[in-house]
């Protein structure tokens, strides 16, 4: 017997399947565009001066990087990069406009507070005569500044010319009508001179110099806790140009004895300075 032929096979012949050539994404101009803002963006963020051109070109940089990154068959990397570059410029701008804020404001501080005090050669110091109080800058509550001394800033010059302590029948008998103290407590009469020599156009109302009485416990205590008629009380709401000067009183009711000092402020962000009181 002869050997039957092998049945005829039934797979399909296998043909190479064709693949159309990778073809290159296509430049996409929208991203460059994207890229080019975004990049001007984050520039102009990183300018104090220029800030404002930042913030304008930056969310303009980030819209368009996402619509380029959204076109079908172009490159997506400078959409990509157009809105990395928008995000971290953003955050930079926030940064600098914080900086720039920040600096505004300290001088503008700076220029309300009139400057450094300046303290006048004689008298010099307290009346205490305490070894420690020598070693501390004048004008600080631990070694204030002498009746009859001047102290300056850019903006006002103050002289606290006498305190009174329990001055209550002075001040009953100028002003021909009784004001009792509190128990436990006496008024102190306060006559002191201001002069203006800031540049303000508009000059300045004596008002702005605040005196207050800080007793030996460190609580301060002012006029408006408890309402004194000074006899030639100061003039405080006339307004003073450069140059102008006034002299009056201020009375306080503080506890007795008298123990501590008084604080002056010379403008309304002027630095405090303690004053003695005998």
């Amino acid at each position: 017997m002869t050997d039957a032929p092998p049945p005829p096979s039934t797979q399909q012949p296998q043909y190479p399947v064709y693949a159309p050539p990778a073809t290159k994404p296509a430049n996409n101009v929208l991203g460059i565009v994207a890229l080019v803002v975004s990049a001007l963006g984050f520039v102009f963020a990183c300018i104090p001066g220029a800030l404002i051109i930042g913030w304008l070109l930056l969310p303009i940089g980030f819209i368009l990087g996402i619509v380029a990154v959204c076109l079908k068959g172009k490159a997506k990397w400078q959409g990509i990069t157009a809105i990395v570059l928008s995000v971290v410029g953003t955050v930079v701008a926030a940064i600098v406009f914080m900086v720039v804020v920040a600096t505004s404001v300290s001088s503008a501080i700076d220029d309300a507070s009139g400057g450094d005090i300046t303290v006048s050669e004689s008298p010099s110091a307290s009346t205490k005569g305490d070894d420690a109080a020598g070693d501390s800058e004048v004008g600080t509550r631990e070694n204030p500044i002498a009746l009859g001394t001047a102290f300056s800033n850019d903006d006002w010059t103050v002289v606290i010319n006498s305190v009174t302590p329990n001055a209550a029948e002075q001040i009953n008998a100028a002003n021909g009508y009784p004001q009792e103290a509190d128990p436990g407590t006496e008024f102190l009469l306060i006559n002191y001179t201001v002069t203006y020599t800031g540049d303000d156009a508009d000059g300045q109302y004596p008002a702005m110099v605040q005196i207050e009485y800080v007793t030996g416990g460190g609580v301060t205590v002012n006029a408006l806790d408890k309402f004194v008629v000074a006899p030639d009380a100061i003039n405080s709401t006339s307004v003073l140009y450069t140059g102008a000067t006034v002299t009056g009183n201020t009375a306080i009711q503080v506890p007795s004895p008298v123990d501590g000092v008084l604080v002056v402020t010379p403008g309304m962000f002027g630095d405090e300075v303690f004053v003695a009181v005998q």
